[in-house]
């Protein structure tokens, strides 16, 4: 048997069916999952609404603008992603695959910076 296999009895798996093991009904983690869940939820239609808000003023310029929609949008993906995809218990593994990930995405967002800084002689996308 590996070091990563765990061996679960009837005894274990007994508690997720409606006993809780604990002489209780085992529906209170349920209800503070619940509770959870809406209050992220809540949170989530918050700051959508603050995103659309935010979209009315003027920061200065266009990509101040860009950039803090994307620092709330950022903000909404990390709470999604901690709380609705289970990623705040997660092995360090998946961590790392996370962190990687997120800095791909950051070069990728660097390299169309610099693209559209010093575009290529001869195209303009300005025109349609």
């Amino acid at each position: 048997m590996s070091d990563y296999s765990v061996k679960t009895t009837d005894k274990d798996h007994a508690h997720g069916h409606g006993d809780s093991g604990h002489g209780d009904s085992g529906h209170g983690g349920h209800e503070m999952h619940l509770k959870l869940y809406w209050g992220i939820g809540a949170a989530l239609i918050a700051l959508t609404g603050f995103t659309v808000a935010l979209s009315y003023i003027d920061f200065g310029t266009k990509e101040r603008n860009i950039v803090i929609a994307m620092l709330v949008a950022a903000f909404k993906v990390c709470l999604v992603g901690a709380i609705f995809m289970h990623l705040k218990g997660e092995k360090p593994l998946i961590w790392k695959f996370l962190y990687f990930s997120a800095i791909f995405v950051a070069g990728l967002f660097f390299l169309t910076l610099l693209a559209a800084s010093d575009p290529i002689f001869g195209t303009n996308f300005n025109q349609h």
